[in-house]
C-alpha cells in the first residue's frame, strides 16, 4: 500500500503523464469514449500481469478487486485480450532503411550512407533490399522509401539518395503514431520499471534549464543533434556486429529486445528565472539536485 503523500505525488504524475496524450487524441478527433477503453484494457492487462500465477477461478474477481473495474467488463475485456492477434514487426522499408544507415559496406569512410546505384552488384539499392527481404521487390521498397520522403531517386544517373537521418516518415501519420507508441512506450516502461522494481534496471536521465532564450534553446537543440549523429553513427553498426556475432545461437537464446534514444524539448516557460542546468536521475528515490549542481 502506498502513503497518502505518495498516492497524490502518483495521481500528479499520472495527470502530467496522460496531458500530452489527451492533446494527441484531442487533435485527431479520438472520443473520451475510445479512450476509456483504451486505459480499461490496459488496466487489466497490467493487473493480469501483476498476478501471473493466480488461480484461473478466480482471476476476474481478483482483477476487477485490484482495478475497481466490474466483473462482467473485466470479464470482456480479458476474452478480448485472448483473442489472436498480430504482432507489430517493422516494415521492410524501416528495415531497409536501417541497414542503409547501419551496414558498413553501405557508407562511406565518414560513416555517412553512400549514394547507391539503383541496380547492380553491391553496393546497390538492389542489393541492399535483397539483403534484407526476398519477399518485396527492390523497386516496390524504393518506391515506399520515396512515398515516405525518405529517399531520392535521381533519373538522369539511375541513383538513390538518402535524405534523412531517422525514419521519420512524416507523409505517414499511421507510422508516425507507430513510432510515437514505440518510443514513448519503452521511454515510460523503463521509467516505470525503475520505480517500482527493486532496483533501477534502465538507463533514463535528464538534463534541463529554464530560463533560456530562443537562442540559447536553439544552440542547446543544435548540440544535442549533433551529439545523436555521433551516437547513432557507432551504436548502430556495434548492434549490427552483436547480432552477426549472434546468428549461430539458437532463437532461445535471443529473446531480448534493445531499443535507446535521445530526446529534447522545449517550451515557454513564463516568469521562469534563470538556473543552472541539472541532472535528472532516473531513480525517484534519490533527491533532486539543487540548482547548480549536476547528480551523475
Amino acid at each position: 500500500m502506498t502513503s497518502p503523500e505518495e498516492h497524490q505525488a502518483l495521481l500528479a504524475a499520472s495527470r502530467a503523464l496522460l496531458l500530452p496524450l489527451a492533446r494527441l487524441l484531442v487533435a485527431r478527433g479520438v472520443p473520451y469514449a475510445q479512450a476509456e477503453e483504451s486505459l480499461k484494457t490496459a488496466m487489466v492487462q497490467a493487473a493480469q500481469e501483476a498476478h501471473p500465477d493466480g488461480l484461473p477461478h478466480r482471476l476476474v474477481s481478483r482483477i476487477a478487486t485490484i482495478t475497481g473495474i466490474n466483473r462482467r467488463e473485466v470479464t470482456r475485456l480479458t476474452r478480448l485480450q485472448d483473442a489472436p492477434h498480430a504482432e507489430p514487426q517493422r516494415s521492410a522499408a524501416s528495415q531497409t532503411f536501417s541497414r542503409w544507415r547501419a551496414n558498413p559496406d553501405y557508407l562511406d569512410a565518414q560513416g555517412k550512407p553512400l549514394t547507391l546505384r539503383r541496380q547492380g552488384d553491391a553496393p546497390s539499392f538492389e542489393s541492399l533490399a535483397r539483403g534484407v527481404t526476398q519477399d518485396v521487390h527492390p523497386r516496390s521498397l524504393l518506391d515506399e522509401l520515396l512515398r515516405l520522403g525518405m529517399a531520392r531517386l535521381d533519373a538522369e544517373t539511375d541513383t538513390v539518395t538518402l535524405i534523412h537521418d531517422a525514419f521519420v516518415p512524416s507523409t505517414d501519420r499511421a507510422r508516425m503514431l507507430e513510432f510515437l507508441a514505440h518510443n514513448v512506450g519503452d521511454h515510460l516502461s523503463a521509467a516505470v520499471a525503475n520505480v517500482v522494481g527493486p532496483a533501477p534496471r534502465h538507463l533514463e536521465r535528464a538534463v534541463f534549464a529554464d530560463g533560456l532564450s530562443p537562442r540559447a534553446v536553439a544552440a542547446a537543440q543544435a548540440w544535442v543533434e549533433e551529439a545523436w549523429h555521433k551516437m547513432a553513427a557507432d551504436l548502430a553498426p556495434f548492434i549490427e556486429k552483436l547480432i552477426a556475432e549472434e546468428a549461430h545461437e539458437p532463437d532461445s537464446a535471443r529473446q531480448q529486445r534493445f531499443r535507446a534514444g535521445l530526446y529534447a524539448f522545449t517550451e515557454r516557460d513564463d516568469g521562469a528565472p534563470g538556473a543552472a542546468a541539472t541532472a535528472s536521475d532516473a531513480p525517484p528515490r534519490t533527491p533532486p539536485a539543487p540548482p547548480g549542481r549536476t547528480t551523475e
